[in-house]
Formats: C-alpha cells, structure tokens, sequence
C-alpha cells in the first residue's frame, strides 16, 4: 500500500493531458458524448458504493478512480465544445465548500470552537438553502 498520506495533485494535471490525448487519438473516445457516457457514470458509481460496502481498500481505490475517469471524461467534452473545463468544476467545488463549511473557512472558524456534528449538519442545509434562494452561488 503507498505510504504516502496526502496528495500531491500531481497525477491530476498528467491524467486530464492523457484524457485529451486519448479523446484526440482514439475513434471511440473521440465520439463519446456525455449522454453516450451516462450509463457508465451510473455503472461506476455503483460499484464504488459496492467497493464500499465490502470493506476493501484496494478495491474502493480502483472503483474511484473508475469513476474518477468518468468526471475527466465530462470535463473533456464540456472543454472541447467550449462550455467549462476541469479546472471550473473545481473552482466551482472549492466555492461551494467554503460557502458550506463556514465553521471551517467562515468567520465562525476564528472563535477556535468545535462544532458538534448537528451544529455541522445546520450550517450546511442553511448554506444549500440560501444557495437555492441564490442562484448565483
């Protein structure tokens, strides 16, 4: 198992350049659509809940990077037609936990309190709340 306990980020940028290198060189890749592609992003989502329910480690790492594939490979499309690219959707992510974690990024995270888990939990449906009343959150 690798020792290593956090990641560095690097393996993401090599395998987004791999996944536009494949959708550039290969006729399968190249033609998908993220409709053609919905059936696998189910598939391999269930078997990361599978991998989970069973207990192993090995097995949830290659599942998640299964389904690790399926999000490059929307990411890839969604880039080539112009719409966002790999780096959006993570941007998009990292707002979206900042705003939803405000006992850890927010001014609520100065006072050094530890939150309980329900305090947590209504933090974060109030942040979903206000984003549904906010659309441009």
């Amino acid at each position: 198992m690798n020792e290593r306990t956090h990641a560095s980020g690097e393996g993401l940028v090599e395998f987004l350049d791999l996944m536009r290198l494949m959708r550039e060189r290969c006729v399968w890749k190249s033609s998908q659509t993220h409709a053609s592609l919905a059936q696998y992003l189910r598939e391999e989502s269930d078997e990361v809940l599978e991998a989970i329910e069973e207990g192993d480690p090995e097995h949830l790492k290659e599942e998640l990077g299964d389904l690790l594939l399926q999000v490059y490979f929307h990411a890839s499309i969604a880039e080539e037609a112009g719409e966002f690219t790999m780096d959006d959707v993570i941007a998009g992510l990292t707002a979206k936990m900042k705003r939803r974690n405000p006992h850890v990024f927010g001014p609520e995270a100065e006072s050094g309190r530890r939150y309980t888990l329900d305090e947590v939990e209504r933090l974060w449906q109030a942040a979903k709340a206000a984003e549904r009343a906010d659309p441009t959150e």
